[in-house]
C-alpha cells in the first residue's frame, strides 16, 4: 500500500525501511532538513493518492496535536491518520471523535520494539474502528512479526494498552536492576554477564530484557561507563494515575516510577533529612559535604 510517514527519528526511519523492504510505497517527512522525501506536510499529502494514509511517529503532546490538526485541514473524508507515538489514550479518544466529524479515520497504534524493530518487527496494539483497522492492516502485516499486531478496541484503546505495557516494563526493569544490584554488592565475585546468560537458559526469569542485560554486561561488566540516571517518558506516570483513578493497587509499578525520580538526585534533600534525624535520635554518624 501507499503510506505517508511523518517523523523520521530512530523508530520512524526504521519503520520506513521495513515497509519499503516489504514492497510498500512510503513517502517520508520530517521537519529536519535533508532526511525527507518531501519538504512539507502539504507536499506529503499531495504525493499520496486518495484515500490517503498517514502514519505519525512524532513526540506525544503538543507536537502530535499540532501535526494532526494540520493534517486534518489537508486531508479529506475517507483518509486515515495513524498515531504510532506514545500519546495519552484520552487525547487519542478525543482526536478520534473530532476527526470522525469530518469523515477522517483515526487509529491509535501502541508501538513497541524500539531500535530492534527493523529486524525483529514491532508489536502493534491498534485502537479505532474496524474499518480503519482493516485499511491499515497491509502495513501492519509488514511492520509486525507473526501474530505481532491486534485490534484491541475503539479509539484510545491502543494507547491505553501500550501505556499499561510500559508501566509493566518499568516494574520489570526495576526488579532486574535491584536484583543485579544485590548481586554486585554481595560477598561473592559473581560474573553478572555469565549469570544473565545462565538465567536465560530455562529460568523462570528469562526474557528479552535479560538478553539485553547479557549484552550490556558483556560490553561493560561493572557498567562503569553509565551514570545511574533514568528518565521516564510519561507512560509510567499515566499508568499510576490510571490505577489511582480506578482504585487498582499497583505498588510495584508505582515504586518503580518513584525509583526513577530518585535516580536523578545526586544528593537528595530527603536523604539529608533522614541522615540528620538518625544522627539526632541515635547518634548515627553523618557524612559532611
Amino acid at each position: 500500500m501507499q503510506i505517508g510517514l511523518v517523523g523520521l527519528g530512530r523508530m520512524g526511519a526504521n519503520m520506513v525501511e521495513r515497509l519499503r523492504r516489504g514492497g510498500h510505497d512510503v513517502v517520508g517527512y520530517d521537519r529536519k532538513a535533508g532526511i525527507s522525501d518531501v519538504a512539507s506536510l502539504p507536499e506529503l499529502v499531495a504525493r499520496l493518492a486518495p484515500p490517503r494514509a498517514v502514519w505519525l511517529m512524532v513526540p506525544a503532546g503538543q507536537p502530535t496535536g499540532q501535526t494532526i490538526a494540520e493534517l486534518a485541514r489537508l486531508l479529506a473524508a475517507g483518509d486515515l491518520i495513524v498515531d504510532g507515538g506514545n500519546s495519552n489514550f484520552r487525547d487519542s479518544m478525543a482526536r478520534g471523535a473530532e476527526l470522525e466529524k469530518q469523515g477522517v479515520l483515526f487509529v491509535d497504534a501502541g508501538t513497541s520494539g524500539g531500535v530492534w524493530g527493523l529486524e525483529n518487527g514491532y508489536c502493534l496494539m491498534l485502537g479505532g474502528s474496524e474499518k480503519a483497522f482493516r485499511r491499515i492492516e497491509p502495513a501492519l502485516k509488514t511492520l509486525a512479526p507473526k501474530d505481532g499486531y491486534a485490534h484491541v478496541g475503539p479509539c484510545g484503546a491502543g494507547h491505553f494498552v501500550k501505556m499499561v505495557h510500559n508501566g509493566i516494563e518499568y516494574a520489570m526493569l526495576e526488579a532486574y536492576g535491584e536484583g543485579f544490584d544485590i548481586l554486585q554488592a554481595g560477598p561473592f565475585e559473581v560474573d553478572l554477564h555469565q549469570l544473565a546468560q545462565l538465567w536465560n537458559q530455562g529460568s523462570v526469569v528469562r526474557s528479552w530484557l535479560l538478553e539485553l542485560a547479557e549484552r550490556a554486561f558483556a560490553d561493560d561488566p561493572k557498567l562503569s561507563k553509565i551514570r545511574g540516571y533514568v528518565d521516564d517518558s510519561g507512560e509510567g506516570r499515566w499508568t499510576v494515575l490510571e490505577a489511582i483513578n480506578e482504585n487498582v493497587p499497583s505498588p510495584a509499578i508505582a515504586l518503580s516510577l518513584f525509583a526513577r525520580f530518585s535516580s536523578r538526585r545526586d544528593d537528595s534533600f530527603a536523604m539529608k533529612v533522614i541522615a540528620a534525624l538518625r544522627n539526632e535520635f541515635g547518634g548515627h554518624q553523618v557524612k559532611a559535604e
